[in-house]
């Protein structure tokens, strides 16, 4: 019966509009073209000197020709860009900067102005931030663009993220570029690389309009009329109406009869509802509960994005997902959490897909996630590129690092696979860790700490540059704020600082990062032995334990005889540092920016630090922890 009422209705619709037809108002959105640029179709519309009286397409995205034949985008107030590229499948526009184009050493003057424009920067782009006639700088360091310079006045080029202070500069400009035209993670390989990067131009991916909205969900194209001075909805019967098509502009009869049928099919749909709801209302109880329960859960993580204001990251459909994963073909890893799998954008960049458990708390982790490192932007800080919320189906989309974590390289099972590191490359990975902290830490706007720093949440791209990830435990607090407050312990047994799970060490702050920090450099050195953070505490080779007597009593540190002096030197170098963060008093431990300084120090100038009360808390005591963190 409840079919059959359904089909009744579907059945008075189309046989009351089989003859009014279904015509496509081509006529109104014309496509056209510049000679050396793209096609111009909609939501795009082509204006060549005065506009015309009314147009198909976005008001705010109209294109010219300039005399040379290149398609020109010109955004208030008063920019110009090249148009190079427009894909309208997946909504991107790309455009190079008419002030810069084609020049060996440009000057940037002007961050492109979105303003309310319907266009957001793509995930596929990065900031490089212009420093402009600089009178004080660092004297070392950090190389000037000489040819952007002028006498004493310097001028200076960060990818954004990595600026350093003591500069006094008359300008400052942010200017967006792609990210696969930067390879160079330092200040001097980016001279050499960001005029080709701006030359190379950036991707904007455009949305829906508010003011056309209403026009397309009622299957119309939008335009708009300038002597009219309002919003115009073309629809397909050929007419053309203001704001909306009321319907998609199908006969009233057929309109009338479709809501007739409608009105008695749901009628009779909803009397069999409420017959099976009456009559199995004891079963039915729990399932309503639990779809309350999801649907108040996803409610409250779409209210706490909004709170958080626009986020600068793409936000994808689980068709999209399921799309560039292939249907979820390549596996990457897994964990409490859920899964991980490889995938591909449309400009077959590849990505990590991690695809979170439906059933995975209450949706805190992912809103961490989402909200922490969507306001990051670090060479040291993995880059979220966009997510998916659908109800219970929730995913997080990254660059993806061809060399995965470093637990793998410090735990190494098979030496034919991945080599052992070196202590160079070790030294580079614990240095870049640390300047990812000290940015999340001191460098945002709002700190952001960690509380899950170890080996299987750092991944390393395909030349070793570390990343930090997974922002699940992850919390946010003003740079004011010292102490913060925190119910229960959050983090992994064997890397949690005393304070987290004790209040009685101190108060939790920043601090509880280093000491995790610490316990992981300390693990990075002992990789090389095989012992595990996680060791008994009754044993004897208890690693930080084991290792302070060796420091203490100044004794060779080398694991192997075949470690040179400098190698050496590192290892005690890491050792150091690292007791020192895994001091039990937070006080005693230093801050993230005198650990980068201690890395890149001499060892003559580093102490030792006092003996720690070496303690980490046994699964039992923080089971929490066993089901709030992962352990991938």
């Amino acid at each position: 019966m409840f079919k059959f009422a359904f089909f009744f209705a579907f059945f008075l619709f189309f046989t009351t509009n089989t003859t009014s037809g279904s015509h496509n108002n081509t006529s109104s959105c014309p496509t056209n073209s510049c000679k050396n640029g793209p096609k111009i179709s909609y939501p795009f519309w082509f204006s060549q000197g005065s506009l015309p009286d009314q147009y198909c397409g976005y008001q705010e995205l109209g294109l010219f020709c300039d005399d040379n034949g290149n398609a020109i985008f010109s955004p208030p107030p008063g920019k110009y860009y090249y148009v190079k590229d427009i894909d309208y499948a997946n909504h991107i526009l790309k455009l190079v900067d008419f002030d810069t184009a084609n020049i060996t050493c440009p000057r940037a003057l002007h961050s492109f102005p979105l303003g309310n424009l319907p266009l957001s920067h793509s995930p596929l782009n990065s900031n490089l931030n212009f420093y402009y006639n600089c009178t004080h700088y660092p004297s070392s360091g950090v190389p000037p663009i000489e040819c952007l310079s002028s006498g004493a006045n310097r001028s200076f080029v960060f990818l954004m993220g990595n600026e350093t202070e003591g500069f006094d500069c008359q300008e400052k400009v942010v200017v967006a570029v792609l990210k696969d035209q930067i390879t160079s993670h330092d200040d001097g390989g980016l001279i050499n690389e960001f005029a080709g990067a701006m030359n190379e131009g950036f991707l904007l991916d455009w949305q829906t309009t508010t003011n056309c909205a209403e026009c397309e969900a009622s299957n119309g194209t939008c335009g708009y009329s300038n002597t009219r001075k309002e919003t115009l909805c073309f629809c397909k019967d050929g007419t053309t109406k203001s704001n909306t098509c009321q319907g998609g502009g199908g006969s009233r009869t057929g309109l009338s009869r479709l809501i007739i049928g409608l009105i008695i099919g749901g009628g009779i749909g909803a009397l069999l509802i409420c017959i099976l709801v009456y009559s199995f209302r004891r079963k039915l109880s729990p399932i309503v509960s639990e779809i309350r329960k999801v649907k108040k859960i996803h409610q409250d993580i779409e209210a706490l994005i909004r709170s958080n204001g626009p986020l600068p990251i793409k936000r994808y459909s689980y068709s999209e997902i399921k799309k560039m994963t292939n249907s979820f073909q390549s596996k990457l890893g897994q964990g409490g959490y859920g899964q991980v799998y490889k995938g591909n954008l449309s400009n077959n960049s590849p990505v990590a897909v991690k695809v979170l458990n439906a059933s995975k708390g209450n949706g805190e982790e992912f809103m961490n996630e989402v909200i922490s490192i969507s306001r990051t932007s670090h060479v040291n800080i993995v880059n979220l590129l966009g997510f998916c919320l659908e109800g219970q189906k929730k995913a997080l989309v990254y660059d993806y690092m061809p060399n995965g974590s470093l637990e793998k390289f410090i735990h190494n099972k098979n030496l034919e696979t991945n080599p052992p590191l070196s202590w160079e490359r070790l030294h580079h990975i614990a240095e870049g860790i640390a300047k990812g902290l000290e940015y999340l830490h001191r460098g945002c706007n709002t700190r952001i700490l960690h509380f899950d720093i170890k080996p299987s949440n750092i991944l390393l791209d395909k030349k070793f540059c570390p990343k930090i990830s997974d922002f699940g435990m992850a919390k946010l607090c003003s740079n004011t704020q010292s102490i913060i407050s925190m119910y229960g312990a959050r983090g992994t047994v064997g890397y949690i600082a005393p304070e987290v799970w004790n209040r009685n060490f101190g108060g939790v702050s920043y601090k509880s990062d280093v000491y995790s920090y610490g316990m992981m450099i300390l693990e990075m050195v002992g990789g090389r032995q095989s012992i595990s953070i996680e060791a008994s505490h009754s044993s004897e080779t208890y690693f930080p334990d084991w290792i302070y007597k060796h420091v203490e009593l100044g004794s060779n540190l080398a694991w192997d005889e075949g470690m040179t002096t400098d190698e050496n030197e590192i290892c005690k170098k890491m050792i150091i540092v690292g007791l020192w963060c895994i001091q039990t008093i937070p006080s005693d431990r230093p801050a993230m920016s005198k650990v980068v300084e201690m890395l890149e120090g001499s060892i003559d100038q580093l102490q030792i630090p006092p003996k720690p009360f070496i303690f980490s808390p046994t699964k039992t005591q923080v089971d929490i922890c066993t089901t709030t963190s992962s352990s991938d």
